[in-house]
């Protein structure tokens, strides 16, 4: 079995597979969200592992654009905790830093600690690439931010370890390919739907869920591309498809929708 993830080797996504499965599947590294998607239609791949929302920074729009793009299915959930440090080359000292080099998320998830050392944070591609970089160009009056894993992998100093905004600072990955999980009695399930441009239609729409009492517990919009001012909803809620009340529920709920997709009903973590 082979699980693609966006980054390299050291990132949080490669770290969060090796706690939910250990060092006992093939993994494929990929630049890009997308390619984590196209790895698994093209068959490169038997599933992938990506970044869902964090607690500090919220929800990672372009992984929910994604998944209503792709016919894939959401097969579970892992919820990581990410302790992010400070990192440069060796020899290095914090007075020699200037800039900080990371995945926008990170940079957003210690920005107290970047505003407050009066760093100026430099947006790439992934955590542990930021490491690289430093390392492959000798870049010695900046650091990134990453896992110590990214800095013992790449040969590099954790000069600060634990420089989050908030110690609470969680991941949530989700687990995507064709699969679907059975039943287990303690799942989640999420949507993706759209609605009239009209007052009142999410509510109306919601209330397929309140009155059979299943707990929403996420709901997120995003812009519906080529409609401005419309937008796409997305909910998480309790249950599984299969459980006759959800059943329910999503069929009365469907016939309010202009569109609805079942991105996947799981195991909650």
């Amino acid at each position: 079995m082979k699980i693609a993830y966006q980054g390299i080797p050291g990132s949080y996504s490669e770290a969060a597979i090796i706690k939910k499965w250990g060092d006992n599947y093939e993994t494929l590294p990929c630049e890009y969200l997308e390619d984590v998607f196209n790895s698994i239609i093209n068959k490169k791949a038997d599933f992938g592992v990506v970044p869902a929302e964090n607690s500090i920074e919220g929800t990672i729009s372009r992984t929910y654009d994604l998944l209503n793009e792709f016919d894939l299915k959401i097969q579970g959930e892992t919820i990581f905790r990410v302790v992010h440090c400070l990192i440069a080359l060796k020899g290095v000292n914090l007075t020699d830093i200037k800039k900080v080099y990371s995945h926008p998320q990170a940079l957003g998830q210690t920005r107290e600690f970047i505003l407050k050392n009066n760093y100026v944070p430099v947006n790439y591609f992934d955590t542990a690439g930021s490491v690289k970089l430093l390392k492959d160009e000798g870049i010695r009056n900046a650091a990134a931010v990453a896992s110590r894993r990214a800095a013992e992998i790449y040969g590099l100093e954790v000069l600060i370890e634990g420089i989050e905004t908030n110690q609470q600072n969680f991941t949530r990955f989700l687990h995507i390919g064709y699969q679907e999980p059975d039943v287990t009695g303690h799942d989640k399930t999420s949507l993706a739907f759209t609605l009239a441009h009209k007052p009142g239609t999410l509510l109306n729409a919601l209330r397929s869920l309140a009155r059979r009492k299943i707990n929403l517990t996420k709901i997120e919009s995003r812009p519906l591309i080529g409609k401005p001012w419309e937008y796409i909803f997305f909910i998480d809620i309790e249950g599984h498809k299969e459980d006759s009340i959800v059943k329910e529920a999503l069929f009365e709920l469907e016939k309010s929708t202009f569109s609805m997709k079942i991105l996947g009903s799981y195991p909650v973590e």
